[in-house]
Protein backbone atom coordinates (compact mmCIF):
# COMPACT_ATOMS: atom_id res chain seq x y z
CA UNK A 1 0.00 0.00 0.00
CA UNK A 2 1.10 3.64 -0.65
CA UNK A 3 1.35 6.53 1.46
CA UNK A 4 0.26 9.97 0.35
CA UNK A 5 1.59 12.88 3.16
CA UNK A 6 0.17 16.29 1.93
CA UNK A 7 2.12 18.92 3.51
CA UNK A 8 1.18 22.41 3.06
CA UNK A 9 1.52 26.05 4.60
CA UNK A 10 -1.63 27.40 5.92
CA UNK A 11 -1.88 31.59 6.41
CA UNK A 12 -3.12 33.40 9.06
CA UNK A 13 -6.64 34.59 8.18
CA UNK A 14 -7.33 38.72 7.56
CA UNK A 15 -7.85 40.59 10.94
CA UNK A 16 -6.05 37.26 12.63
CA UNK A 17 -4.86 38.59 16.17
CA UNK A 18 -1.04 38.21 16.32
CA UNK A 19 -0.17 39.75 19.16
CA UNK A 20 2.34 38.09 21.59
CA UNK A 21 1.27 35.67 24.10
CA UNK A 22 1.36 36.32 27.41
CA UNK A 23 3.08 33.42 30.15
CA UNK A 24 3.24 33.84 33.74
CA UNK A 25 6.92 32.05 34.92
CA UNK A 26 7.52 29.83 37.77
CA UNK A 27 10.17 28.68 39.23
CA UNK A 28 9.99 24.85 40.67
CA UNK A 29 13.49 24.21 40.95
CA UNK A 30 17.01 25.54 40.84
CA UNK A 31 19.11 22.88 41.59
CA UNK A 32 19.30 20.20 38.93
CA UNK A 33 22.50 19.50 38.06
CA UNK A 34 22.46 18.68 34.33
CA UNK A 35 18.86 19.44 34.46
CA UNK A 36 17.67 17.01 30.41
CA UNK A 37 14.68 15.61 30.29
CA UNK A 38 10.87 16.73 31.58
CA UNK A 39 7.91 14.80 30.55
CA UNK A 40 3.96 15.93 31.45
CA UNK A 41 2.33 12.85 33.39
CA UNK A 42 -0.18 11.62 35.51
CA UNK A 43 1.86 10.15 38.09
CA UNK A 44 -0.47 9.11 41.11
CA UNK A 45 -3.90 8.82 38.74
CA UNK A 46 -5.22 11.94 40.15
CA UNK A 47 -6.46 13.09 36.59
CA UNK A 48 -4.28 15.70 36.81
CA UNK A 49 -1.09 16.62 35.07
CA UNK A 50 2.55 16.14 37.21
CA UNK A 51 5.97 16.67 35.75
CA UNK A 52 9.01 13.92 35.63
CA UNK A 53 12.29 15.94 35.79
CA UNK A 54 15.44 14.26 34.97
CA UNK A 55 18.48 15.23 35.50
CA UNK A 56 21.97 14.02 34.34
CA UNK A 57 23.89 15.18 36.85
CA UNK A 58 21.85 13.75 39.65
CA UNK A 59 21.19 9.96 41.32
CA UNK A 60 17.74 10.70 41.62
CA UNK A 61 14.81 11.03 39.60
CA UNK A 62 12.11 13.76 41.04
CA UNK A 63 8.57 14.54 39.85
CA UNK A 64 6.37 17.61 40.55
CA UNK A 65 3.17 17.25 42.07
CA UNK A 66 0.18 18.96 40.44
CA UNK A 67 -0.98 21.72 42.01
CA UNK A 68 1.79 22.13 44.46
CA UNK A 69 4.37 21.32 42.00
CA UNK A 70 5.76 19.31 45.88
CA UNK A 71 9.07 17.79 44.60
CA UNK A 72 9.21 13.96 45.44
CA UNK A 73 11.77 11.48 44.59
CA UNK A 74 10.28 8.70 41.87
CA UNK A 75 13.53 6.51 41.95
CA UNK A 76 16.90 6.83 43.65
CA UNK A 77 20.81 5.50 43.03
CA UNK A 78 20.71 6.30 39.18
CA UNK A 79 23.67 7.52 37.38
CA UNK A 80 23.97 9.28 34.27
CA UNK A 81 20.40 9.32 33.17
CA UNK A 82 19.35 10.50 29.92
CA UNK A 83 16.01 9.68 29.09
CA UNK A 84 12.89 7.73 30.93
CA UNK A 85 9.49 7.37 29.48
CA UNK A 86 6.09 6.11 31.18
CA UNK A 87 3.58 3.25 30.29
CA UNK A 88 0.80 1.81 32.13
CA UNK A 89 1.65 -1.62 31.38
CA UNK A 90 -0.69 -3.19 34.28
CA UNK A 91 -3.97 -1.02 33.53
CA UNK A 92 -4.02 0.26 37.48
CA UNK A 93 -3.97 3.84 36.21
CA UNK A 94 -0.13 4.24 37.27
CA UNK A 95 2.63 4.59 34.90
CA UNK A 96 5.40 2.08 34.68
CA UNK A 97 8.58 3.96 33.70
CA UNK A 98 12.17 2.96 31.62
CA UNK A 99 14.66 4.82 32.29
CA UNK A 100 18.26 4.84 30.59
CA UNK A 101 21.37 5.76 32.46
CA UNK A 102 24.87 5.34 32.67
CA UNK A 103 25.12 7.03 29.56
CA UNK A 104 27.96 8.78 27.83
CA UNK A 105 28.54 10.42 24.04
CA UNK A 106 31.71 8.23 23.34
CA UNK A 107 29.59 4.73 22.52
CA UNK A 108 32.56 2.45 24.61
CA UNK A 109 32.52 4.34 27.94
CA UNK A 110 28.22 4.20 27.63
CA UNK A 111 26.96 0.95 29.36
CA UNK A 112 23.18 1.92 28.02
CA UNK A 113 21.63 0.47 31.44
CA UNK A 114 17.85 0.28 30.77
CA UNK A 115 15.52 0.05 33.88
CA UNK A 116 12.04 -0.66 34.78
CA UNK A 117 10.86 1.14 37.39
CA UNK A 118 7.87 0.37 39.54
CA UNK A 119 5.64 1.95 42.01
CA UNK A 120 4.49 0.24 45.56
CA UNK A 121 1.35 0.92 47.65
CA UNK A 122 2.79 4.56 48.02
CA UNK A 123 3.51 6.34 44.70
CA UNK A 124 4.85 8.72 46.71
CA UNK A 125 7.58 6.69 48.31
CA UNK A 126 10.57 5.64 45.80
CA UNK A 127 9.85 3.31 43.08
CA UNK A 128 11.53 -0.59 42.68
CA UNK A 129 14.09 -0.59 39.92
CA UNK A 130 14.91 -3.59 37.83
CA UNK A 131 17.52 -3.63 35.13
CA UNK A 132 15.68 -5.25 32.03
CA UNK A 133 18.72 -4.21 28.97
CA UNK A 134 21.86 -2.97 28.09
CA UNK A 135 22.79 -1.81 24.88
CA UNK A 136 25.62 1.01 24.76
CA UNK A 137 24.36 5.21 24.36
CA UNK A 138 20.98 3.86 24.64
CA UNK A 139 19.64 7.64 24.72
CA UNK A 140 16.27 8.20 23.73
CA UNK A 141 12.92 6.56 25.16
CA UNK A 142 9.00 7.38 23.68
CA UNK A 143 6.27 5.28 23.93
CA UNK A 144 4.51 3.90 20.73
CA UNK A 145 0.87 2.70 19.99
CA UNK A 146 0.98 -0.92 18.34
CA UNK A 147 -2.02 -3.04 16.52
CA UNK A 148 -4.41 -4.39 18.39
CA UNK A 149 -4.44 -1.72 21.16
CA UNK A 150 -0.91 -3.16 22.38
CA UNK A 151 1.70 -0.30 23.34
CA UNK A 152 5.76 -0.77 23.71
CA UNK A 153 8.33 1.91 24.35
CA UNK A 154 11.21 2.32 21.66
CA UNK A 155 15.08 2.51 23.15
CA UNK A 156 16.86 4.93 20.42
CA UNK A 157 20.71 4.91 20.84
CA UNK A 158 22.73 7.66 20.18
CA UNK A 159 24.99 5.39 18.08
CA UNK A 160 26.32 2.32 16.95
CA UNK A 161 28.36 1.10 19.87
CA UNK A 162 31.82 0.25 18.22
CA UNK A 163 31.56 3.93 16.75
CA UNK A 164 33.44 6.80 17.98
CA UNK A 165 33.42 10.53 17.26
CA UNK A 166 33.40 12.72 15.59
CA UNK A 167 32.13 10.46 12.79
CA UNK A 168 29.78 7.78 14.77
CA UNK A 169 30.43 5.91 11.42
CA UNK A 170 28.20 2.78 12.35
CA UNK A 171 24.47 1.71 12.44
CA UNK A 172 22.32 2.30 15.03
CA UNK A 173 20.03 -0.31 16.49
CA UNK A 174 16.40 0.98 16.84
CA UNK A 175 14.77 -1.66 19.56
CA UNK A 176 11.74 -1.36 21.75
CA UNK A 177 10.69 -3.29 24.93
CA UNK A 178 6.62 -4.35 24.86
CA UNK A 179 5.37 -5.40 28.66
CA UNK A 180 5.02 -7.55 30.37
CA UNK A 181 7.91 -9.17 29.21
CA UNK A 182 10.23 -6.42 28.38
CA UNK A 183 12.27 -8.34 26.39
CA UNK A 184 14.60 -6.49 23.77
CA UNK A 185 12.60 -6.53 20.30
CA UNK A 186 14.43 -5.07 16.79
CA UNK A 187 12.95 -2.38 14.41
CA UNK A 188 15.66 -1.39 12.36
CA UNK A 189 19.81 -0.43 12.11
CA UNK A 190 20.05 0.71 8.88
CA UNK A 191 20.23 4.70 9.71
CA UNK A 192 23.93 5.66 10.48
CA UNK A 193 25.80 8.12 12.86
CA UNK A 194 24.43 9.53 15.20
CA UNK A 195 20.55 9.55 16.04
CA UNK A 196 19.65 12.56 18.56
CA UNK A 197 15.40 13.17 18.29
CA UNK A 198 12.84 10.91 17.61
CA UNK A 199 9.33 11.77 17.76
CA UNK A 200 6.40 9.63 17.41
CA UNK A 201 3.07 10.23 15.64
CA UNK A 202 0.67 8.05 13.42
CA UNK A 203 1.65 9.12 10.02
CA UNK A 204 -1.16 7.21 7.96
CA UNK A 205 -4.31 7.59 10.67
CA UNK A 206 -5.30 4.22 11.51
CA UNK A 207 -4.26 4.10 15.42
CA UNK A 208 -1.00 2.52 15.08
CA UNK A 209 2.27 4.66 15.55
CA UNK A 210 5.26 5.46 13.54
CA UNK A 211 8.70 6.79 14.53
CA UNK A 212 10.08 9.80 12.99
CA UNK A 213 14.03 9.98 13.53
CA UNK A 214 16.50 13.19 13.33
CA UNK A 215 20.36 11.77 12.57
CA UNK A 216 23.57 12.55 10.32
CA UNK A 217 21.30 11.14 7.33
CA UNK A 218 18.65 13.32 7.69
CA UNK A 219 15.07 12.77 8.92
CA UNK A 220 13.39 8.81 8.28
CA UNK A 221 10.26 6.98 9.08
CA UNK A 222 10.26 4.14 10.24
CA UNK A 223 7.04 1.50 11.42
CA UNK A 224 7.47 -0.17 14.97
CA UNK A 225 4.62 -2.31 14.06
CA UNK A 226 6.36 -3.89 11.14
CA UNK A 227 9.95 -4.70 12.40
CA UNK A 228 12.86 -5.21 9.57
CA UNK A 229 11.30 -2.73 7.17
CA UNK A 230 13.55 -0.13 4.97
CA UNK A 231 13.06 3.43 7.28
CA UNK A 232 11.29 5.85 4.34
CA UNK A 233 13.55 8.72 3.73
CA UNK A 234 11.99 12.67 4.09
CA UNK A 235 14.95 15.11 3.73
CA UNK A 236 18.94 14.66 4.05
CA UNK A 237 18.38 17.82 6.38
CA UNK A 238 21.40 20.89 6.36
CA UNK A 239 23.06 18.92 3.16
CA UNK A 240 26.59 20.03 5.12
CA UNK A 241 29.60 17.45 5.10
CA UNK A 242 29.17 14.63 7.60
CA UNK A 243 29.15 15.06 10.79
CA UNK A 244 27.68 18.36 10.19
CA UNK A 245 25.01 16.99 7.85
CA UNK A 246 21.19 15.82 9.04
CA UNK A 247 19.25 16.91 12.22
CA UNK A 248 19.15 16.68 15.69
CA UNK A 249 15.18 16.84 16.42
CA UNK A 250 12.07 16.39 14.75
CA UNK A 251 8.60 17.27 14.80
CA UNK A 252 5.20 16.95 12.52
CA UNK A 253 2.78 19.71 13.67
CA UNK A 254 -0.88 21.45 11.84
CA UNK A 255 -1.50 24.00 10.32
CA UNK A 256 -5.96 23.40 10.77
CA UNK A 257 -6.09 20.38 8.56
CA UNK A 258 -2.62 20.51 7.01
CA UNK A 259 0.56 19.03 8.58
CA UNK A 260 4.13 20.45 8.23
CA UNK A 261 7.42 19.08 10.08
CA UNK A 262 10.47 20.86 12.01
CA UNK A 263 13.87 20.28 12.73
CA UNK A 264 16.57 21.47 14.44
CA UNK A 265 19.49 21.39 12.31
CA UNK A 266 22.07 19.15 12.39
CA UNK A 267 23.63 17.73 15.29
CA UNK A 268 23.16 20.22 18.91
CA UNK A 269 22.59 22.44 16.02
CA UNK A 270 21.09 26.30 15.93
CA UNK A 271 18.86 26.04 12.90
CA UNK A 272 15.28 25.96 13.46
CA UNK A 273 13.60 24.08 9.76
CA UNK A 274 10.31 24.01 8.63
CA UNK A 275 9.34 21.47 5.55
CA UNK A 276 7.07 21.56 3.03
CA UNK A 277 5.76 19.79 0.41
CA UNK A 278 6.39 21.68 -2.85
CA UNK A 279 5.25 19.91 -5.88
CA UNK A 280 7.01 16.13 -5.27
CA UNK A 281 9.68 17.68 -2.87
CA UNK A 282 9.96 18.29 0.97
CA UNK A 283 11.31 21.79 0.74
CA UNK A 284 13.24 22.68 4.00
CA UNK A 285 13.48 26.64 4.60
CA UNK A 286 15.64 27.65 7.86
CA UNK A 287 13.07 29.98 9.83
CA UNK A 288 15.58 31.00 12.21
CA UNK A 289 19.30 30.45 12.86
CA UNK A 290 19.95 31.49 16.51
CA UNK A 291 23.58 31.84 17.77
CA UNK A 292 22.88 29.20 20.65
CA UNK A 293 22.53 25.39 20.44
CA UNK A 294 18.98 24.26 20.13
CA UNK A 295 18.20 20.80 21.97
CA UNK A 296 14.42 20.40 22.73
CA UNK A 297 11.64 21.07 19.44
CA UNK A 298 7.92 21.07 20.04
CA UNK A 299 4.73 22.11 18.54
CA UNK A 300 1.37 23.00 19.99
CA UNK A 301 -1.20 25.00 19.33
CA UNK A 302 -0.34 27.97 22.03
CA UNK A 303 -3.39 30.16 21.24
CA UNK A 304 -6.41 27.95 20.16
CA UNK A 305 -6.45 28.70 16.68
CA UNK A 306 -5.89 25.55 14.79
CA UNK A 307 -2.66 26.38 14.27
CA UNK A 308 0.30 25.02 15.81
CA UNK A 309 3.06 27.27 17.23
CA UNK A 310 7.00 25.77 17.16
CA UNK A 311 8.44 25.51 20.41
CA UNK A 312 12.34 25.80 20.83
CA UNK A 313 14.69 25.46 23.79
CA UNK A 314 18.14 26.63 23.40
CA UNK A 315 20.77 25.64 25.97
CA UNK A 316 24.02 27.32 24.72
CA UNK A 317 24.82 31.27 24.48
CA UNK A 318 21.58 33.34 24.68
CA UNK A 319 19.97 30.68 26.93
CA UNK A 320 16.53 30.64 25.65
CA UNK A 321 12.64 29.10 24.70
CA UNK A 322 11.27 31.04 21.68
CA UNK A 323 7.72 30.49 19.87
CA UNK A 324 7.52 30.50 16.08
CA UNK A 325 4.07 32.09 14.49
CA UNK A 326 3.55 32.22 10.77
CA UNK A 327 2.64 35.40 9.81
CA UNK A 328 0.44 36.69 6.95
CA UNK A 329 2.80 36.41 4.32
CA UNK A 330 4.00 32.72 5.70
CA UNK A 331 7.24 33.92 7.19
CA UNK A 332 8.00 32.66 10.96
CA UNK A 333 8.06 34.92 13.67
CA UNK A 334 10.29 34.22 16.91
CA UNK A 335 8.66 35.33 20.20
CA UNK A 336 9.56 34.64 23.53
CA UNK A 337 8.86 32.91 25.97
CA UNK A 338 12.09 32.93 28.30
CA UNK A 339 14.30 35.54 26.72
CA UNK A 340 17.52 34.36 29.02
CA UNK A 341 16.66 32.48 32.09
CA UNK A 342 17.18 28.86 31.54
CA UNK A 343 19.43 27.16 29.38
CA UNK A 344 16.39 24.64 27.82
CA UNK A 345 17.75 21.26 27.27
CA UNK A 346 14.35 19.48 27.45
CA UNK A 347 10.52 21.11 27.42
CA UNK A 348 7.08 19.29 27.98
CA UNK A 349 3.78 20.98 26.21
CA UNK A 350 0.31 20.50 28.34
CA UNK A 351 -2.23 22.29 29.73
CA UNK A 352 -1.33 21.52 33.71
CA UNK A 353 -3.93 24.02 35.07
CA UNK A 354 -7.26 23.10 33.25
CA UNK A 355 -7.91 26.06 31.77
CA UNK A 356 -7.64 24.89 28.14
CA UNK A 357 -4.69 26.52 27.34
CA UNK A 358 -1.54 24.67 26.87
CA UNK A 359 1.19 25.53 28.68
CA UNK A 360 5.06 24.82 28.70
CA UNK A 361 7.43 23.93 31.51
CA UNK A 362 11.42 22.98 30.82
CA UNK A 363 14.25 21.93 32.10
CA UNK A 364 18.02 24.12 31.77
CA UNK A 365 20.99 22.20 32.06
CA UNK A 366 24.15 25.04 32.72
CA UNK A 367 20.96 26.69 34.92
CA UNK A 368 20.12 23.57 36.48
CA UNK A 369 16.40 25.03 36.58
CA UNK A 370 12.79 23.60 36.18
CA UNK A 371 10.23 26.57 35.30
CA UNK A 372 6.31 26.53 34.96
CA UNK A 373 5.25 29.65 32.17
CA UNK A 374 1.64 29.59 32.52
CA UNK A 375 0.24 30.42 29.21
CA UNK A 376 -2.06 33.38 29.87
CA UNK A 377 -3.13 33.79 26.03
CA UNK A 378 -2.80 37.16 24.12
Amino acid sequence: MRYIFVLLLALPLPGQNTAPIRFEERTLANDLKGGYQIIAVDVNHDGKLDLVALASGMKDLYWFENPTWERRVLAAGLNRMINCAPLDADGDGIPEFLVAHEFANVPKNSAGVVSLLEHGPDVRQPWKVREIDRIPTSHRLRTVRLPKGAHAIVNAPLADAKSEPPDYRGHVPVVMYRPPEWKRENIGDSVEGVMHGIFVFDWDGDGIDELLTASFQGLHLFRPAKPGTKPQLLNRGDPSPWPKSGSSEIVVGKLVQRRFLASVDPWHGNQISVYLRRGKLLRRDVIDNFESEAHTLHVADLDGDGRDEVIAGFRGKGRSVFYYQADSKGKWQRHNVDGGGIAASGCAIADFDGDRRVDVACIGSATTNVKLYRNLGR
